[in-house]
C-alpha cells in the first residue's frame, strides 16, 4: 500500500475490503503503520455512492441508510496501547469537485427540525475556486474536514457510526481542517483508526442532518503519546472561525428557553423565517443553507431557569446588489 507519489508512506483506496459502516474492534486492519507515518485515505461520500452529481430529491426514496458513513480503514498504528493518546494531524484534504446536502424523510428523525420537514430534499453543490454554489447566487466558502474520524471502541461488537463517542467518530467538528491536530484516547491495541463522511463545509450544528457531503481524499500523519492520557477527544486548530476566515457581518437569531435543544430549535426556526422574509428563500432551501453555513453557539448557560442559543448567519454569502 505504499504511495509511489512520495507524498505519503501509505495509500488506502476506498475499495470494498477497506470500507466499513460500523465501529467494530474485531475488524482486521487494512494496513499497519508506524508513528510518524503519513497515510493518504480515499473516502467515499456519506451515501456510499448511492447519490451523485445527477441525483434529485426523488432518488432519496430508494436510499439505503445501512451503508451511510462508509469509513476507510481501519489502520493499525504500531505500538499504540489502551490509555495512550493517538495524535492525528490533518495534512491535506482534497475534494472531488462536488457535494450534496440532503434532508432525509422526517420519520428518520435526522435533523434538528426533522418533525417540521417531513419531505426529502436535495441540493447538489458545484465547487469552483474555493466556493460551493447554492441557489440565487449564494456562494458558501469551503474548507474541507472529515465528519467521522476516530478509533475503535473497547466494547466488543458492531456499533453505529451515527452517534459520536469518547474515542471520536461522528464528531462533525468543522474546524478539523488541514493543519489541525486531533488527539484521541486509544481504547484497543494498535488504536485501529478509520475516517470518512467528509464535508466541504458545514455550519456548527449540522442542523438539517447533513453538511455539504462530498467524496474526498484525506492525508493524515500519526503519532502516539504514552506519557499522558485523555478521556475525550481534544484538538488544536487555527480555524478559520468564520466562513471567509476573517471577521465579517453576521445576522443573528436567538432561542431562549429552559432546554438547550429547544432553544437551538427556536434559534434555527427564526433564522429560517428571516431568510424567507428577507432573502426570498423557500423554507426547505433556508433549512439546508442553515446546515451548510449557520453556526449555533451557546451564548449563555448560567442564568437559570433559561438559557440562550444564538444562530449566526454570515451575510457575505449572499450576492451584493
Amino acid at each position: 500500500m505504499s504511495d509511489e507519489s512520495g507524498t505519503a508512506d501509505y495509500q488506502v483506496s476506498a475499495d470494498d475490503d477497506a470500507v466499513h459502516s460500523s465501529w467494530d474492534n474485531d475488524l482486521e486492519p487494512v494496513a499497519t503503520v508506524e508513528p510518524g507515518d503519513v497515510v493518504r485515505f480515499e473516502c467515499r461520500d456519506a451515501t456510499n455512492g448511492q447519490l451523485g452529481p445527477g441525483s434529485t430529491a426523488a432518488d432519496i426514496a430508494t436510499l439505503d441508510v445501512g451503508p451511510i458513513h462508509p469509513l476507510t480503514g481501519p489502520i493499525a498504528i504500531e505500538g499504540a496501547r489502551p490509555g495512550d493518546v493517538l495524535e492525528v494531524e490533518l495534512v491535506e484534504l482534497e475534494h472531488h469537485g462536488w457535494g450534496q446536502t440532503l434532508v432525509l424523510p422526517g420519520e428518520l428523525e435526522l435533523g434538528l427540525l426533522a418533525d417540521e420537514f417531513p419531505e426529502p430534499a436535495l441540493h447538489v453543490w458545484e465547487f469552483e475556486d474555493g466556493i460551493a454554489r447554492f441557489v440565487d447566487g449564494i456562494e458558501v466558502p469551503i474548507d474541507p474536514f472529515p465528519g467521522v474520524i476516530g478509533v475503535e471502541p473497547a466494547e466488543d461488537g458492531a456499533h453505529s457510526t451515527f452517534p459520536p463517542r469518547s474515542v471520536g467518530g461522528n464528531l462533525d467538528i468543522k474546524h478539523l481542517t488541514a493543519g489541525s491536530t486531533l488527539s484521541l484516547p486509544v481504547a484497543v491495541e494498535d488504536a485501529l483508526f478509520s475516517i470518512g463522511d467528509c464535508h466541504a463545509t458545514q455550519g456548527d450544528g449540522e442542523v438539517c442532518g447533513t453538511g455539504i457531503e462530498a467524496p474526498m481524499t484525506v492525508t493524515c500523519r500519526f503519532d502516539v503519546r504514552s506519557e499522558s492520557s485523555i478521556e475525550q477527544p481534544r484538538f488544536e486548530t487555527t480555524g478559520p472561525f468564520t466562513p471567509t476566515g476573517r471577521d465579517e457581518p453576521m445576522y443573528g437569531t436567538t432561542g431562549v428557553g429552559d432546554d438547550l435543544m429547544a432553544a437551538a430549535r427556536t434559534a434555527i426556526r427564526q433564522q429560517i423565517d428571516h431568510m424567507q422574509a428577507e432573502r426570498g428563500l423557500g423554507r426547505t432551501e433556508a433549512y439546508m443553507l442553515c446546515s451548510a453555513a449557520v453556526d449555533l453557539k451557546v451564548s449563555e448557560a448560567v442564568n437559570a431557569p433559561n438559557w440562550v442559543v444564538s444562530a449566526y448567519l454570515p451575510e457575505g454569502i449572499f450576492p451584493t446588489e
